[in-house]
């Protein structure tokens, strides 16, 4: 009789789970349409030679100098044990990010050299074990987010890891493959080894890497850091779908969790694209979700010379375009290796943030262009309770002081300029909106026009 009742006990204690489970894809979805703009956190042990090793600058992105250099895992983990963060403060990050802004947070939790930012039973390849630091540097990251109220999101190379053997290498063999071929020592034995370069690498097959290391990676993101709004695959280098599906079942654990397209394709598409370093022509975009992810500079994980940054202005403009576009965009920081944001991405979170304070409405919660691209400018659109509110974000303004719109058939309510407040003179002459603005531009990144139409606007 007692087995009977734990049992039963167990099954209504369940039930709620179960039901949290059934969450639809637009029921997850909504915060993030919501959101529209993210922080991307490229970090890790890569941070410490900061592009360079042996003296000289290895060519690629900052987080795959282990595999451009061709780094034994003996040397790679020998280094990586002096790191030591000790000026990092989540607090002031998510602060940075929720004042440029932002809604949400993904950070690297393990990149492809294997090494996790968390305290892991399943590898002592990890912060904890392996460094003088010693802490797990994601529990108070998901403190300070759920202190300001930011989503997290946890990136996870699933397939690709250099170290921790059985993990998958890169497949791009050839010196053309390479985006700094002069930087890449490619030999007999990494030809022959789907990429790998040190017998090390290859003491364990690929099923069981994923049985021992990523599977119980997973498990533990997804049920020591609370509320995981994002898991981030990346990349799917050698993944088969059996091994697809053991991750995907962990979903489970976080019933509100979000995915991206990198798990397995095509079998398993996720919730949204991922266009990186690029954003997508409007002819390219087939109605799914997407996120472009993109650096500030020329890298994600921190390069101590990589000073090609991006201005704000850019950046907004960035912004602007891909929220025009229905989609959501995912700004990366690399951090150093003692836990600081270069000074430069301060800068520019700084005047993101600047732009966001008086802006922002024109781009949260807001949906594609009814009209596509302008020359001037773009165009988001939000449905309210009374009607139809557009934002003309103005790149160029007019030398005449008028935008006109055609295939216009909405009836004007108001009309202004989302930086002063001040009215702005609206005619319509049969389907063509003509805006009449003042003689200057207030601001000369993105000057906003709203304008708030009666009713759906109906193209």
């Amino acid at each position: 009789m007692k087995k009977i009742i734990c049992i039963t006990t167990l099954i209504i204690l369940l039930i709620p789970v179960a039901n949290t489970q059934q969450l639809s894809k637009d029921e997850r979805m909504a915060w993030w349409r919501e959101a529209r703009f993210g922080m991307f956190i490229h970090w890790g042990v890569y941070s410490l030679p900061a592009g360079e090793w042996n003296g000289r600058q290895i060519g690629g992105i900052g987080e795959w100098i282990m595999n451009r250099g061709k780094i034994s895992v003996r040397d790679y983990t020998e280094m990586a044990k002096q790191f030591n963060p000790v000026k990092y403060d989540p607090d002031a990050w998510v602060r940075m990010a929720k004042d440029a802004g932002m809604k949400y947070i993904v950070i690297t939790s393990k990149h492809h050299d294997g090494f996790a930012l968390f305290k892991t039973e399943a590898s002592k390849w990890n912060v904890v074990d392996h460094t003088v630091y010693g802490k797990d540097l994601l529990k108070p990251l998901a403190e300070a987010c759920q202190r300001h109220g930011i989503k997290l999101g946890f990136y996870y190379s699933q397939a690709q890891d250099w170290v921790n053997p059985g993990g998958s290498a890169a497949r791009k063999l050839t010196k053309e493959g390479w985006p700094n071929p002069d930087s890449v020592i490619i030999d007999a034995y990494t030809r022959e080894h789907n990429g790998h370069w040190d017998p090390a690498q290859e003491t364990r097959s690929f099923g069981k890497y994923i049985d021992e290391v990523a599977v119980p990676q997973v498990r533990e993101l997804l049920t020591n850091y609370g509320n995981v709004a994002v898991l981030w695959w990346d990349t799917p280098t050698g993944m088969t779908d059996e091994a697809a599906a053991k991750l995907q079942s962990l979903l489970s654990l976080q019933p509100g969790i979000i995915t991206n397209d990198r798990l397995k394709r095509p079998n398993f598409p996720g919730d949204h694209k991922t266009p990186e370093q690029k954003i997508p022509n409007l002819a390219d975009l087939d109605g799914t979700d997407w996120e472009t992810c993109m650096t500030m500079n020329g890298t994600w994980g921190y390069k101590s010379y990589d000073k090609n940054y991006k201005s704000p202005q850019t950046l907004i403009r960035n912004l602007i375009d891909i929220a025009s576009k229905g989609g959501n965009f995912l700004l990366n920081v690399g951090p150093t290796a003692e836990g600081e944001f270069p000074a430069e991405s301060i800068e520019i979170l700084k005047e993101i943030g600047k732009w966001m304070k008086v802006n922002g409405e024109a781009i949260y919660g807001t949906t594609a262009s009814p009209w596509g691209l302008f020359e001037w400018g773009r165009c988001t659109k939000k449905n309210t309770k009374n009607g139809t509110t557009l934002y003309f974000s103005v790149f160029t303004w007019p030398q005449n002081g008028k935008l006109t719109i055609d295939n216009f058939t909405g009836k004007i309510i108001s009309a202004k300029l989302l930086a002063t407040g001040a009215p702005v003179k609206t005619s319509v002459s049969g389907t063509t909106l003509a805006i009449t603005l003042p003689s200057s531009a207030p601001d000369p990144i993105a000057s906003v026009i709203k304008v708030e139409v009666r009713g759906d606007l109906k193209r």
